[in-house]
């Protein structure tokens, strides 16, 4: 069933999906896998808050579970509570100081908070435990290049 609950995810068909993680979670109420992936899969939809509390719910069960941990995070930096979100990453770096989607997170909402220098000291960390992280290449490449724009800006008003 889950399988199939994937499969339908991964084309597109959210509302199916969401049936078969419904039926799962009948049998199985604190099953974490299930309540995370229809977290993810009402994320997907854009149903942010329904998603959040998925993943608190498989939080209360496991409050250190990263997957849980960092989907939230994720859902709240997408309503633009960036501190919160944090919040979250924060907590999955203290269950796995090395989990290089946290520290990239982080530093993506860290550079939504205008903090770009904080923004690259977490992509750095993340591209030091993994060299081809992507998110945080590009990331730590956009916010070098703002923070060099503002630099010359400021240089120009001086």
């Amino acid at each position: 069933m889950l399988s199939q609950a994937y499969e339908l995810c991964e084309d597109g068909y959210f509302s199916n999906a969401l049936k078969l993680f419904d039926l799962a979670l009948i049998k199985e109420p604190k099953n974490i896998d299930v309540l995370i992936d229809k977290g993810v899969t009402l994320q997907n939809m854009g149903r942010i808050k329904q998603a959040i509390k998925y993943y608190n719910h498989a939080l209360q069960i496991n409050p250190k579970n990263l997957n849980a941990l960092v989907n939230k995070g994720a859902s709240l930096h997408v309503q633009k509570q960036y501190e919160e979100a944090i919040k979250c990453y924060d907590l999955a770096l203290k269950v796995d100081k090395k989990c290089t989607i946290a520290l990239a997170y982080k530093g993506l909402s860290l550079g939504e908070m205008g903090n770009l220098t904080g923004a690259i000291r977490y992509f750095k960390k993340a591209l030091s435990i993994d060299r081809d992280y992507d998110l945080a290449n590009v990331s730590k490449e956009m916010a070098h290049e703002i923070l060099q724009s503002l630099k010359k800006q400021k240089s120009k008003t001086m």
